[in-house]
């Protein structure tokens, strides 16, 4: 059996992954540790609470095949984790599939694991212009791209993402994976903004991370 494991921080999607994380556990018998940094209750931006069954205390990178990232409504918490982060960056190199939806590929962005590598995301675009790790030219504004080890998508393409993981590992998913393919979206549709207001809220909140006065979770 391969070895799988969901990385889980604030705020994470649990939407955004469970197509794939229930079509590995109950389609195909799969056992998938969720990883943080602190051993303590996660709250999903559906209001779920959630403990780790790992820490990244605990846990080897490299002894998975699949490291799962869902998306987040807040990204900051994470991205400020710098043992989540030193904990995604040990797998740079390695041939682990890193899958990431939505926000989530900024963190892969940040740990080094996009260096050079063709990637998609559902974050706004002003938040890529903040952070001079995000090779923007590397940015493709389509559903779902595939590079190497990683795949990354956009969250409202969930059934495709959970389809192209599934996929990569061989799983036999039959021909039409839950529902119909979706109509072909345009560049435009699939780049997004912040109003002014949405991104000066943003660069107050990473000020407070910048200047080390970091909020409680």
């Amino acid at each position: 059996m391969r070895k799988f494991a969901v990385l889980l921080y604030p705020d994470f999607s649990l939407q955004e992954i469970t197509c794939l994380t229930s079509v590995l556990t109950v389609w195909f018998g799969e056992r998938i540790d969720y990883i943080a940094s602190e051993n303590k209750e996660y709250r999903s931006e559906e209001g779920l609470r959630v403990i780790p069954t790992k820490t990244t205390a605990d846990a080897e990178i490299t002894d998975y095949d699949c490291v799962i990232l869902p998306g987040t409504i807040n990204p900051l918490p994470a991205l400020f984790d710098e043992k989540l982060i030193e904990f995604i960056r040990s797998g740079n190199g390695s041939d682990i599939v890193f899958a990431a939806i939505s926000s989530s590929p900024i963190l892969l962005s940040k740990a080094g694991i996009l260096n050079g590598k063709k990637f998609t995301s559902g974050f706004f675009m002003q938040m890529a212009d903040s952070f001079d790790f995000v090779e923007k030219d590397n940015f493709i504004h389509k559903g779902l791209i595939e590079d190497g080890n990683v795949i990354t998508g956009i969250g409202m393409f969930f059934r495709e993402f959970a389809e192209v993981v599934l996929k990569r590992f061989g799983y036999d998913i039959g021909s039409n994976f839950m529902r119909d393919t979706p109509e072909e979206y345009t560049e435009e549709e699939l780049t997004f903004y912040w109003s002014d207001n949405e991104y000066q809220e943003f660069l107050e909140e990473l000020k407070a991370y910048t200047e080390n006065i970091i909020p409680v979770i």
